[in-house]
């Protein structure tokens, strides 16, 4: 039986607990940073009931909420998996983020009585992530009362909110095949969400331009910023014919730009959206601005 065990069995104080497990998640940030995490001690999460809603904390960055390059490729599977989990238990897909101390809390509506099903759903969740274990616990609803800035993820392709739609069609958010899987369903919600396009990237004109907008809307749709990535062979699919060959030699050019940053792998090439062209990005997707230093094959 670990610290908070002994202490619930107890009962213990609310700020007994909450000083048992601000320790559990900085043990958490310090393991997510080593190349196998949870081996000696499983990372915790923590879910607890409220009034309408459940809550969840989980050893990551409050940044993360705007930024999704604010951790680690781990610590953001570790994310996806926990948000899986609430969508799982609850069934509601209204995600907010925000602040507990220094670690990142989420939030959505739900019956009190469902967060004693997020331990068992978040161990399905969490089981794709390689050289990780981590466990939930279910906590009072006082330990998280303080929680602060509760506000909707920003941006509407935001991979906090990708993870709640993918959970919500029945996926697994730290699943990359399952990802895959539910694309084009959350690409079709992302596109009535944000509007459309001046020029669609499915009627562009320009092949080379048509097929890089397609697959800077589809990264960006299954929000693969910054440490969250995919193969570079993934990035053909989906086109027929002569575009499969002028997809590769694109998805080459849009890496050569910086638009796409390559994270190297044991044996394959993964690929990402740069945070840092997210202007760029976007203006070619949504517009089909050419950023001068792009050089798209004819």
């Amino acid at each position: 039986m670990d610290d908070i065990a002994e202490a619930l069995a107890d009962g213990a104080s609310t700020a007994r607990l909450r000083a048992l497990l601000d320790a559990e998640l900085a043990h958490g940030r310090q393991e997510l940073a080593q190349k196998r995490s949870g081996y000696d001690r499983p990372v915790l999460v923590a879910v607890a009931p409220g009034y309408g809603a459940l809550r969840a904390v989980a050893p990551a960055v409050p940044g993360l909420r705007a930024d999704p390059d604010a951790v680690n490729e781990r610590t953001w599977l570790l994310v996806a998996a926990l948000v899986g989990a609430l969508v799982e238990a609850s069934g509601s897909a209204e995600l907010l983020a925000g602040a507990l101390g220094q670690n990142l809390i989420l939030e959505l509506p739900a019956d009190p009585d469902d967060a004693e099903l997020v331990p068992l759903a978040f161990e399905s969740q969490v089981e794709p992530v390689d050289r990780l274990r981590a466990r939930a616990r279910v906590l009072p609803g006082a330990v998280l009362a303080e929680a602060t800035d509760l506000k909707t993820p920003i941006g509407p392709a935001h991979p906090l909110v990708v993870a709640s739609r993918v959970a919500a069609l029945g996926g697994h958010p730290a699943d990359p095949l399952s990802m895959e899987e539910h694309e084009d369903a959350v690409l079709a919600a992302l596109e009535v969400t944000n509007g459309p396009a001046v020029t669609r990237p499915h009627d562009d004109p320009e092949p080379a331009r048509r097929v890089a907008r397609r697959i800077l809307q589809r990264l960006d749709g299954m929000g693969k910023w910054g440490g969250y990535h995919t193969e570079f062979t993934h990035l053909p699919r989906g086109f027929a014919g002569n575009d499969r060959a002028l997809a590769e030699a694109v998805g080459e050019a849009l890496l050569s730009s910086g638009l796409l940053a390559e994270k190297p792998s044991v044996g394959q090439r993964h690929v990402f959206l740069n945070p840092r062209r997210a202007a760029d990005i976007r203006a070619l997707i949504e517009r089909g601005e050419t950023p001068s230093d792009l050089r798209l094959p004819e």
